[in-house]
């Protein structure tokens, strides 16, 4: 529990962001020893264990990770992250077992317009789609907020408009990336302050980087 009564989650994302690590390539086997420690003898909440559609191997390691974790009653603890790919993502993720997806999405306008070429309303309504699709196909959806920080500093119109268009569908929680580790604790707590303003009922998630070796600091404080 933190000082307000309300209990916090941790989600660990070894197995996926672990793997961007230069000279770290983790087999299946490792993976499915990693799983399970993550689960049964740290006793974290959640894990996050790979991208879809990275290579076969990667999908026999979600499929070992997914049968263990069945075994166990964890396979709604055990994410995938996805993206807004014409339910690419979603495919390959169903054809693992596993049952979450983590909808990669852009939570500034800058990413929206500059790396998508997209609007606003176009890229709305592309995640909007895949949201209503992988919730038809079984999965429940958590959805990333790409560059979240910078879209919160620059345009907190887009994140309020991109939140509001996403609690039409069903979403399980709203994940918020610090995506370049720009935050400090100071900044991070206005920043929640207004999402929680605006948004009281959230379930939020926030993922910190350490570029500027503030993570730490920055999960303690949200």
């Amino acid at each position: 529990m933190n000082n307000t009564g309300k209990l916090v989650e941790i989600m660990d994302t070894s197995l996926r962001d672990g793997e961007q690590t230069p000279s770290v390539a983790y087999t299946p086997q490792e993976k499915l020893q990693i799983a399970n420690m993550l689960l049964e003898k740290l006793h974290v909440n959640r894990i996050e264990v790979a991208s879809a559609r990275v290579s076969e191997g990667e999908k026999e390691s979600v499929r070992r990770i997914i049968e263990w974790a069945g075994g166990k009653g964890y396979e709604n603890r055990v994410e995938i992250l996805g993206f807004v790919d014409n339910h690419r993502s979603v495919d390959w993720i169903r054809s693992t077992g596993a049952r979450v997806i983590n909808l990669l999405t852009k939570g500034s306008e800058r990413h929206c317009r500059v790396q998508l070429r997209k609007t606003p309303q176009e890229h709305f309504a592309q995640v909007g789609a895949e949201i209503d699709y992988a919730v038809s196909q079984g999965l429940n959806v958590n959805v990333y907020l790409e560059d979240w920080s910078g879209g919160m500093r620059d345009s907190f119109s887009y994140v309020h408009q991109f939140v509001t268009e996403l609690l039409k569908h069903q979403v399980d929680r709203i994940m918020l990336p610090d995506t370049l580790g720009v935050l400090n604790p100071f900044v991070l707590e206005r920043y929640l302050d207004w999402m929680y303003a605006a948004f009281p009922d959230l379930r939020l998630d926030f993922h910190g980087h350490n570029d500027y070796g503030m993570a730490t600091a920055n999960a303690l404080i949200a």
